[in-house]
């Protein structure tokens, strides 16, 4: 066993972190030299001591901001009672978060992960046993979008509409074919007798930040009728209050066959969910499983969240702030015309830009600023779903800037 006894606990500057760390993590990552510490609010700071305005949220996870002290406890308690028994046995935390999440999907059955990703491959296996009891054959086709972004693993790449992060990797698993996003003449071209299931983001994310049509989307949830095949939403990124109602399709007054859930889900801690209607949950014991996935201090922190959001009136507070941050971006976009085009809901919102938005991005870090991209030309809008007016405000003021400098003083 390796001695570990001499070696340095505390790192002494942001320089030595960053170098250490390149040595020694594989680099799949292009990060930007920063080294976080601590977070409070919805403010970062680095190991210096900087204190930095949030608007990534560890991209749309940190719903509640940071040290929100009931969650934190919450957890806590967790840690000193139990963490992990595996699904051969049952836990309190698991049957409360169940049932929560029932509740707020208005589905019937849910399966915890440990990740977005997880909970897409899940997805795509409940839809092709689906498939699979009904026509007893394993020949099955999942109709997703082109632009799309589902996941990193082979089988989430594999319905992931984005040839980038798919071509390295193949051959993936069979049976993806993709379609228009928002053209439902092209998605119904696209069924066949093996198609088993249809699948979106409501709010496609990495994509650009696009909401889907409600043509759109009431259209595909009746081709999905009409032809019994699942419809499957994707809603890790853009579910958990994010768009102002605790899922984006409850806008659009429809619900899915089966839905994804991750990030925000446990708002740090890593876990994600499927959760199906009672025709669609077609997996049995020994269809699927998962080490981790459910444990107790994961749905701890899953009722927390829950617990929190109806105490903070969070999506009431989203609907709030999600339109004064839309009036303000509006106003950015009519004042520079680098800005072609402005889209989103609540607090999930995109700025197109006619030039690549990398360096507006660095500009804003140096004022401390943290902003996220969605593609080379869109910054996206994900900030925790507790901010308040004042910190659009001080967003606005320091975006700006950066794009004075940027596309101004070269």
């Amino acid at each position: 066993m390796m001695d570990i006894s001499n070696v340095e606990k505390t790192v002494l500057d942001a320089k030595e972190c960053i170098q250490r760390t390149e040595d020694v993590i594989m680099h799949t990552y292009n990060r930007y030299p920063l080294v976080w510490d601590k977070g409070s609010g919805v403010y970062l700071y680095d190991i210096d001591g900087k204190k930095y305005l949030d608007f990534v949220a560890g991209i749309a996870v940190h719903a509640l901001g940071y040290e929100n002290k009931k969650w934190n406890e919450a957890v806590k308690a967790q840690i000193d009672k139990l963490t992990h028994i595996s699904n051969y046995y049952y836990s309190v935390p698991m049957m409360e978060a169940a049932e929560k999440v029932i509740k707020s999907t208005g589905m019937d059955r849910v399966f915890f992960t440990n990740s977005g990703t997880e909970a897409i491959e899940g997805a795509i296996k409940t839809a092709r046993k689906y498939y699979y009891d009904k026509h007893k054959k394993a020949d099955s086709e999942i109709i997703a979008m082109e632009h799309s972004f589902h996941g990193r693993s082979l089988g989430a790449l594999s319905v992931t509409g984005t040839k980038k992060y798919r071509e390295a990797f193949e051959p993936l698993i069979g049976g993806a074919v993709f379609a228009e996003y928002n053209n439902l003449e092209d998605v119904e071209k696209k069924i066949n007798d093996r198609t088993a299931a249809i699948l979106l983001e409501t709010v496609q994310g990495e994509g650009g930040v696009y909401p889907a049509t409600k043509e759109f989307i009431a259209g595909v949830r009746k081709l999905c009728d009409e032809h019994d095949i699942m419809m499957i939403l994707d809603e890790i990124q853009c579910g958990m209050g994010r768009t102002g109602s605790m899922f984006a399709y409850e806008k659009y007054g429809l619900k899915p066959d089966i839905v994804t859930i991750a990030k925000a889900l446990g708002c740090g801690i890593p876990v994600g969910a499927f959760a199906t209607t009672k025709k669609a949950a077609a997996l049995v014991p020994g269809d699927h499983g998962t080490t981790y996935g459910g444990n107790p201090l994961a749905t701890a922190a899953v009722n927390a969240v829950f617990e929190q959001f109806e105490e903070l009136n969070v999506l009431e507070h989203v609907k709030e702030i999600g339109d004064y941050l839309y009036e303000k971006l509006e106003e950015l976009k009519n004042r520079y015309d680098c800005i072609q085009e402005h889209r989103g809901l609540g607090l999930m919102q995109g700025l197109e830009f006619t030039v690549p938005v990398a360096d507006i991005i660095k500009k804003a870090i140096e004022k401390q600023l943290i902003l996220i991209n969605a593609g080379t030309s869109v910054i996206r809008f994900v900030p925790p779903l507790v901010i308040q007016k004042e910190h659009v405000d001080e967003m606005i003021e320091k975006l700006t800037a950066s794009i004075e400098e940027v596309q101004y003083n070269k």
